[in-house]
């Protein structure tokens, strides 16, 4: 729903505790669609430094097992990488570079 998006977003970018921001991140990101990778794009491009290594934490605990998943996420942030809003395709291009960088455990047979 679109008028989830700003209340998510303070959300992930809470400035009071960190485990805030690692914790909606990671649930956003286990959704594995379009609208929580929307959100959690838009907030790495905006991210201070520390905000953004606690994404990028949420980021590898969510897609380090399966590489399908992963592989689908970094199809969804190349789409979104496209994105009109540039503060969502920034922040797609920086999702799908720490999704290229993370070794999945297991692999499709």
């Amino acid at each position: 729903m679109d008028e989830a998006v700003g209340p998510l977003l303070r959300l992930v970018l809470d400035r009071e505790n960190t485990f805030v921001t690692r914790a909606t991140a990671e649930a956003l990101l286990r959704r594995q669609d379009r609208s929580g990778l929307r959100v959690v794009a838009s907030a790495l491009a905006v991210a201070d430094p520390n905000h953004g290594d606690w994404i990028h934490t949420a980021v590898l605990d969510a897609f380090a097992v399966y590489a399908d998943e992963r592989d689908e996420a970094m199809r969804i942030c190349e789409e979104l990488a496209g994105d009109p809003d540039e503060r969502v395709a920034s922040g797609a291009r920086l999702l799908h570079g720490s999704l290229t960088g993370i070794t999945c455990v297991l692999h499709p047979a």
